[in-house]
C-alpha cells in the first residue's frame, strides 16, 4: 500500500504550524513567513519559482523529497484559501494557475465545490468527509504512488491522532509565536508510534523525521 507522507512542515519552537489572524493578505496571520525563510533560500525554492541560485546542503535535501513518489495530496481549506474563500466563486486557490503539486489534489472542507482543473497537471477535488475516507479517495487517485498530507496543522494533527501518517518530516523553526494553530495539542504518546530522527542545519533550523516503526 501506498504512504502518507508529509514532507517541509515548519512548526515553531512552542508547536504553531501558523499564526493568528489568518486572512487574504496574511496566509500565516501573525507569522508572516517567518516559519519557512529555511526553504526559501534554497535552490529546490528558486527552481520551483524560476529563479537562479539558491543554496545548496542539508536544508536544501530535505525540501527536495517533497515530490518524489508522490501521486496526490490532501490538505486542509486553510492551506487552499484565505478564511471565507468559499464565497468567492472565482477563487481557484493561493497557488496560481500552475500550483506547484501537479497530481490530484483534495481538499477537506465543509464547503464543497465542483472540481477546478489547473495548469500542470493540478486538480482540486472538494471533499467533506473524515481523514480515512479522504486517504482511500487519495489512494485511488495517486495511482499506486504515495500520499502526500500537506497541511495545515490540523489536518496533519487529524491524520496523526487517526494513525494515518506513515513518515513525517518536520522542521522546527527557532521562533516563538505564542498563539495561532499548534501540531502537538492531544497528541501525547504519539511518538511511540515512530523512530525519530534530527539533523539540525547552518540555518538554524532542526529537521526531525518520524518514520512509523515497521515501515
Amino acid at each position: 500500500m501506498s504512504l502518507a507522507r508529509v514532507h517541509n512542515f515548519s512548526i515553531s519552537l512552542d508547536g504553531f504550524g501558523t499564526g493568528e489572524g489568518q486572512s487574504h493578505d496574511a496566509p500565516f496571520g501573525h507569522a508572516g513567513e517567518r516559519l519557512h525563510q529555511w526553504m526559501f533560500t534554497t535552490r529546490f525554492w528558486h527552481d520551483m519559482v524560476g529563479k537562479p541560485g539558491g543554496t545548496t546542503g542539508i536544508d536544501d535535501a530535505f525540501a527536495r523529497q517533497f515530490n518524489p513518489g508522490i501521486g496526490a495530496e490532501i490538505m486542509g481549506a486553510g492551506k487552499f484559501g484565505y478564511p471565507g474563500w468559499h464565497a468567492d466563486p472565482e477563487w481557484k486557490g493561493w497557488w496560481g494557475p500552475n500550483p506547484p503539486f501537479h497530481t490530484p489534489t483534495f481538499i477537506l472542507t465543509h464547503h464543497t465545490r465542483p472540481s477546478i482543473e489547473m495548469e500542470g497537471g493540478t486538480t482540486f477535488h472538494f471533499l467533506d468527509t473524515e481523514p480515512a475516507k479522504a486517504l482511500e479517495a487519495a489512494r485511488d487517485a495517486a495511482g499506486g504512488q504515495d500520499v502526500r498530507i500537506g497541511g495545515g496543522a490540523s489536518v496533519v494533527r487529524d491524520f496523526l491522532a487517526a494513525r494515518l501518517i506513515d513518515h513525517m518530516h518536520v522542521v522546527v523553526v527557532p521562533i516563538l509565536l505564542g498563539r495561532g494553530v499548534r501540531l502537538w495539542d492531544g497528541l501525547e504518546d504519539i511518538e511511540k508510534d515512530y523512530q525519530i530522527e534530527t539533523v539540525s542545519s547552518p540555518f538554524g533550523v532542526t529537521h526531525v523525521t518520524f518514520t512509523r516503526v515497521g515501515v
